[in-house]
């Protein structure tokens, strides 16, 4: 990204697809149970990571709290993995605990985030647009990066994660 090469492919000899990401994510959900802490965790992804929180919430409901996904989409190519039907929405389906998601605002990531949120079983799911600002990923919490709705987008996820205590 940005102009810069991808070291990871020239090390390895191959782009590596999103998925291959998830092992990284179930390892870091594992962490807390491995040093004897009983509570479930809160997860967060930003753009495809928002993606793979929904199959990483859907495989292992008992450690997860609470599902944070900032503009979250179908990224998950399912003709990369013939097979898979792990797509974002079927995951959704199965995630058992809130779920909060939101979006930049364009017509497109708000489509795409409502139609994983309609997913998500029962009244589980807030989906957050922004009135002011908003742009991809997490990145719509900085304010260098969104001077007119970082504010508004941060009491979002203060209210949403007030809720689950």
């Amino acid at each position: 990204m940005w102009g810069q090469p991808d070291r990871t492919a020239s090390q390895f000899g191959k782009e590596a697809d999103y998925r291959a990401a998830l092992p990284d994510l179930e390892a870091a959900l594992a962490w807390p149970v491995a040093q004897g802490c009983p509570s479930r965790s809160i997860i967060w992804g930003s753009s495809y990571s928002a993606a793979l929180v929904f199959l990483v919430a859907a495989r292992r409901p008992s450690a997860v709290a609470a599902v944070m996904a900032f503009s979250p989409g179908q990224y998950l190519s399912p003709s990369e993995h013939p097979g898979d039907e792990h797509s974002v929405k079927d995951a959704a389906a199965r995630v058992r605990a809130p779920v909060f998601i939101t979006c930049a605002q364009d017509s497109e990531e708000i489509a795409a985030a409502r139609a994983i949120a309609r997913a998500v079983p029962g009244s589980s799911a807030v989906q957050f647009v922004p009135k002011r600002g908003g742009v991809h990923g997490s990145s719509t919490l900085r304010r260098d990066r969104n001077p007119q709705g970082a504010e508004e987008n941060w009491q979002a996820v203060e209210q949403f994660l007030a809720g689950l205590l």
